[in-house]
């Protein structure tokens, strides 16, 4: 691989046009969601009522590290946001990222609170304030519970946006991402040696490393890879295997002590890999439209499945073995998210985009129109100060020239 000289200017390094989806993307997207699926359903004992081990060792061998599909989606979101937003102003960024989340999101968090409240077999359902203030996506943030534990990961997706909406703010270029990804990997270096709530809370350290290599790898993308990109992208990758450790225990608590950590480090490794070869051109070329199916299926399907298979599952365990209830559930999942897609988050996203729009410019006219009233407010105060100076400046001279006279 030939590196291009790091003094080069972006515009030199700018590829042509590529393909307008990637449509791999959707695929890594999907198979994310489903690992983070089969973690839940196959690792985990809610529902089962027991270790889920028991029936499946093999399954749940593989299963236990279905975790990983969460720091896949943050490796793919520093790619795709940094994507999305290049050439935007902030209110476009704005827009497109409030009704690619919420639509969808509504709907989750309402769906989850009325099963969890039909049938409490696995929890209870939260109080009506609780899932209230889900619906703001913001609960994190005030201290409320969430409805579904997933949503968890949604908090820092909204963190990342709130941060690179500054460069969006500014405006992307190749300088301002790289600028962003030092010093992001610096906060999150020093936010546990600095002891401050403030710095840990925005620096994210476990999961800033994904996004950053995920912007490192858009760079690559757009432009060509040179040192410095590979150098992030390095960096990022030791970081994100420093924490193994600590989102193996998160994950899998007292297990995870008599559990191996290469299997998720390897993980990571194909991550990146994979990751390295869409940045480098590698899957151009695949135009298989059903990936963009599968991948429009990933966002409901990660909302609605946890504590809604959970249910499922303890409602019928007793009632059908294990392989077909678990197909059925899965099956049933993918087809509530493709309805979700069509019927709520195309509609209602593209409705949200307009209505946001039509906010944005009335924002646009009212301050345009309050600088205009300013501005000739300030011209009139000047020309009315200056009849007055002038008038006591003739007064002046006329009392000069009574005085002389006298």
């Amino acid at each position: 691989m030939r590196f291009v000289a790091l003094s080069a200017s972006p515009a030199t390094l700018e590829k042509g046009p590529g393909p307008p989806r990637l449509y791999v993307l959707d695929g890594l997207r999907f198979v994310a969601s489903l690992m983070v699926l089969c973690y839940h359903y196959i690792a985990l004992r809610d529902g089962w009522g027991r270790d889920p081990k028991a029936f499946s060792p093999e399954l749940y061998h593989v299963a236990q590290f279905g975790w990983l599909g969460v720091e896949v989606f943050f490796l793919i979101s520093g790619f795709v946001i940094c994507m999305s937003a290049w050439g935007r102003p902030l209110g476009d960024f704005v827009k497109s990222r409030v009704a690619r989340l919420y639509p969808a999101y509504w709907v989750a968090v309402l769906m989850t609170a009325t099963v969890l409240t039909l049938w409490p077999r696995v929890r209870s359902a939260d109080s009506l304030e609780t899932v209230l203030t889900n619906l703001t996506m913001l609960q994190q943030g005030v201290g409320v519970s969430d409805v579904d534990d997933v949503y968890w990961s949604l908090f820092v997706e909204l963190k990342f946006y709130l941060l690179f909406a500054l460069v969006v703010y500014k405006g992307v270029t190749y300088r301002r991402c790289v600028l962003f990804c030092g010093l992001w990997t610096v906060a999150g270096v020093i936010a546990f040696k600095a002891e401050s709530n403030f710095l840990s809370v925005w620096a994210v350290a476990p999961y800033s490393p994904y996004f950053i290599a995920g912007i490192a790898f858009y760079l690559m993308h757009r432009f060509r890879p040179t040192l410095l990109l590979w150098a992030i992208v390095a960096v990022e990758f030791l970081l994100a295997q420093h924490y193994v450790r600590g989102r193996l225990v998160m994950n899998l608590g007292d297990k995870a002590a008599v559990t191996d950590t290469w299997p998720a480090r390897l993980g990571i490794i194909v991550a990146f890999a994979l990751m390295a070869a869409i940045a480098l051109g590698a899957f151009d070329k695949v135009r298989w439209s059903w990936l963009s199916t599968a991948g429009s299926l990933t966002y409901p399907l990660y909302l609605l499945h946890m504590y809604i298979g959970f249910t499922l599952i303890g409602l019928l365990r007793d009632r059908m073995s294990a392989p077909v209830l678990l197909t059925a559930i899965v099956t049933l999942m993918l087809l509530l998210s493709y309805a979700v897609n069509r019927l709520v988050e195309r509609p209602v996203g593209n409705w949200l985009r307009n209505g946001i729009e039509k906010g944005m410019q009335e924002m646009r006219r009212g301050s345009h129109k309050e600088q205009t009233e300013v501005r000739s407010w300030r011209r009139g105060d000047r020309q009315v100060g200056a009849v007055e100076n002038g008038g006591a400046g003739v007064a002046e001279k006329e009392g000069a020239g009574v005085g002389t006279r006298t």
